[in-house]
């Protein structure tokens, strides 16, 4: 059962699975760069340009627990995101960026092009059997989205490891149930954040999203014929699920984006009428909505970072009403699925804080036994339920393992998991993730990557140990995974906890005498793991010798829950220092130098890279701080904002003494002083409701006025998208060159700068 998080943390890229600004008062503005009537100037696309925007200093007292903190750039958070002061400060900003990188153009075109060369644009996944479909999404050469299709399976055998949809002249013929390329036209940003087969095959339910802001409008058709069924669902999350044939499950959110009510919605129907199942009125609470593998059974799951209970919906029933199935104890965090006559639930509590497996019968919930004890060494993550079988995800010594079970038949009594098989993996760092399988079958799909091994799906037979690899991306551009060289390596920080890092370098370019550059990348926040996964735009850095590292820090969850409880809270300057550790490591063993190290964060890993550079500025060359969480204490103060409520758990709550200093003390925009820092680029998204596009605004701003050296401080702001910045796969691809080119830049390492790099004072 693939946990879900309900609310919306501040992630780093990644991953995987969100901007809003608050009600206060907007303030005018001049700018040195604006003409009189009040708009932005346009720059001058020359890097002659004499001097970067410069916001008007209108002084704002905020006094908290005694203590006075001024804030002179408070005026650039609009809630509306209309105000024509702050729009053009922006775009001021962005044309000051794109002047400033006008000579390193060319190099940011030839690495899009390097980038964009390595993908086979026409391509399918790894197709996946449902029913009498399978069922895969498709690529198209010059197209930015995704095509979902199916086609009929020629024989509906049981399925297995060997099971292939069938190619050339024997392919059936192909439907393409919904092109993104075509509901995108007109839009600058589109995004389907769920995609729902119906159980019968016959209806899809999928959510869009056409501006960043994450929230998603739902509209149900017909697969076969496109047609639309009822009319759309608006102002969602993108968590719907099926309840049956002719009912949606989907949450809402209130007036901050916290997820807060279940409703029931007929086909058919009006939204006005559906009925709402459950309302979460603590704010610090947010709800996640999930299937189980079985299909029989929904699961609503209110959680916040240290508490979460269930209730569940059974779907096969006409009364469709939630039921408890875990009780809201503080400190239990539970999550859970079903198989037969038995709920099997992973729960977290202070004292099995690794987690433990249970099962319980429908009829008593609270009858539980045991399936896989607590394990000091031993985290589990996640589990996957089948007909016979059960697999398990788990961490141990930081490095993720998938093992499988035989569970006795349906309706027999269940105990303690015996002679499991765990599947082997031959890289030194890797990443394994659970895709979509089919609960009736003995083959387990998951997805497997390194920072050298692309992206592959192997189909894995639970009852042989067979596994057999299903679908391997192809990276073009002559790419040979032998060239590279993955290790795992750990660095020691102050108080002596071992740090690990995973390392990835191209072995013929690297001298490993502290002369090579590098990029070193951190996040460290919510218990995310970010696991050492392949991603191909990462090779041209690597290809011209650099070095790229990932610092697994506290705050994270790759060593087990208390790795991250060592990060958080009144402990979360260890996620600051052992990134520190890191580096001073790896400086010191000769992987790199002080005026070759780059570092880059995002969201959360924003708010790292802003503790950093105010610690140790003189650490680094360049850093890359995406989307960043940088203006901690003010936003913290906030309810009336997304994710401050629920989000006390994670950083603490300021309104408190102690952690209101504390956070002071670490926060980025209050701890900016005058001295030198290195080169910096940030990034925001307008419409982010994750990180207000006002706080790396106000970042830049406070940088430019206190710094003492000369190095950059360049602001891009996405204009029409959010967190997770553009929506075509191209257009992303064009925000790895542009921060690539921005780090050679920085390096001197670009044509135009082969004798004389980027000075630092």
């Amino acid at each position: 059962m693939l946990r879900l998080v309900g609310s919306f943390p501040r992630l780093p890229l990644l991953l995987l699975p969100s901007p809003i600004p608050s009600t206060l008062s907007r303030r005018r503005v001049l700018l040195l760069a604006l003409l009189s009537s009040g708009g932005a100037r346009s720059a001058t696309p020359s890097s002659a340009m004499a001097a970067p925007p410069v916001p008007n200093k209108v002084p704002r007292e905020l006094v908290d627990h005694g203590d006075l903190r001024v804030d002179n750039y408070y005026w650039l958070r609009d809630d509306s995101r209309s105000d024509p002061d702050v729009l053009a400060h922006l775009r001021a900003e962005n044309d000051y960026t794109a002047s400033v990188m006008s000579d390193v153009k060319q190099l940011e075109d030839e690495i899009y092009a390097e980038i964009r060369g390595r993908i086979k644009e026409d391509d399918i996944d790894a197709p996946l059997r449902k029913g009498q479909y399978y069922y895969y999404e498709r690529t198209l050469t010059g197209k930015e989205y995704v095509q979902y299709c199916r086609c009929l399976v020629p024989t509906c055998g049981p399925i297995t490891v060997h099971d292939v949809m069938p190619t050339g002249s024997d392919a059936p013929d192909e439907h393409i149930i919904l092109d993104e390329n075509v509901k995108a036209e007109g839009h600058d940003y589109y995004s389907i954040g769920a995609f729902k087969v119906s159980p019968n095959n016959k209806l899809v339910a999928y959510a869009e999203d056409t501006k960043g802001d994450e929230i998603y409008t739902v509209h149900v058709m017909d697969a076969g014929s496109g047609e639309s069924v009822g009319q759309p669902l608006k102002g969602i999350t993108s968590s719907i699920e099926w309840a049956g044939d002719d009912h949606l499950v989907y949450i809402t959110m209130d007036n901050i984006l916290r997820p807060d009510k279940v409703w029931l919605h007929k086909l058919g129907s009006d939204q006005s009428s559906d009925t709402c199942l459950y309302l979460e009125k603590d704010d610090t609470f947010s709800l996640g909505l999930q299937a189980s593998e079985s299909k029989q059974y929904l699961f609503v799951e209110s959680g916040s970072k240290n508490t979460s209970f269930i209730y569940c919906l059974d779907t096969s029933k006409q009364n469709k009403d939630l039921v408890v199935l875990t009780p809201r104890v503080y400190g239990i965090d539970t999550t859970a699925s079903h198989r037969g006559n038995h709920f099997f639930i992973k729960r977290r509590s202070d004292k099995i804080y690794n987690s433990e497996l249970v099962a319980c019968p429908l009829d008593n919930v609270a009858e539980t036994t045991v399936l896989l004890p607590h394990r000091e060494s031993v985290k589990i993550q996640d589990f996957q339920l089948f007909e016979n079988h059960i697999a398990v995800y788990e961490r141990e010594n930081g490095l993720p393992k998938v093992t499988v079970y035989q569970l006795p038949a349906i309706g027999e009594s269940i105990g303690q998991l015996q002679d499991g098989r765990t599947i082997d993996f031959i890289d030194p760092t890797y990443a394994v993730d659970p895709e979509e399988s089919q609960f009736h079958s003995s083959v387990l799909r998951f997805h497997y990557s390194s920072m050298r091994t692309p992206p592959s799906v192997f189909d894995y037979d639970m009852d042989s140990g067979v596994s057999v690899l299903k679908k391997i991306d192809t990276v073009l551009g002559g790419f040979d995974a032998s060239n590279y060289v993955t290790e795992r390596k750990w660095a020691v920080a102050a108080d002596g906890t071992q740090i690990p890092m995973s390392i990835l370098y191209r072995k013929d370019l690297v001298k490993l005498d502290g002369s090579d550059p590098m990029l070193l990348y951190g996040y460290g926040s919510y218990e995310i793991c970010i696991d050492p996964s392949f991603r191909g735009s990462r090779f041209s850095l690597v290809d011209r010798g650099f070095i790229y590292v990932i610092a697994h820090i506290r705050g994270g969850g790759e060593m087990g829950r208390k790795w991250y409880e060592d990060g958080k809270l009144l402990k979360k300057k260890n996620t600051f220092t052992d990134f520190i550790a890191c580096a001073e490591h790896l400086i010191k063993n000769k992987y790199c130098s002080k005026e070759k190290l780059c570092i880059n964060g995002r969201s959360a890993g924003g708010l790292l890279m802003g503790a950093v550079l105010n610690m140790r500025p003189d650490l680094f060359r360049a850093a890359v701080s995406g989307v960043p969480f940088v203006d901690v204490v003010t936003t913290m103060l906030d309810p009336t904002i997304p994710l401050t409520t629920a989000e006390w758990e994670e950083w603490g709550d300021p309104r408190k003494e102690e952690y209101y200093y504390y956070m002071k003390s670490y926060s980025p925009v209050d701890n900016v002083t005058a001295q030198e820092y290195p080169n910096i680029l940030v990034t925001a998204g307008l419409n982010d409701p994750r990180v207000m596009y006002s706080e790396p605004a106000k970042y830049v701003a406070k940088l430019r006025e206190l710094k003492t050296d000369d190095n950059l401080v360049l602001l891009k702001c996405e204009l029409g998208a959010g967190h997770f910045s553009k929506s075509g796969r191209f257009e992303k691809l064009q925000e790895d060159a542009f921060t690539y080119a921005f780090i050679l830049k920085a390096l001197g390492m670009t044509p135009q700068q082969t004798v004389k790099p980027l000075l630092m004072k």
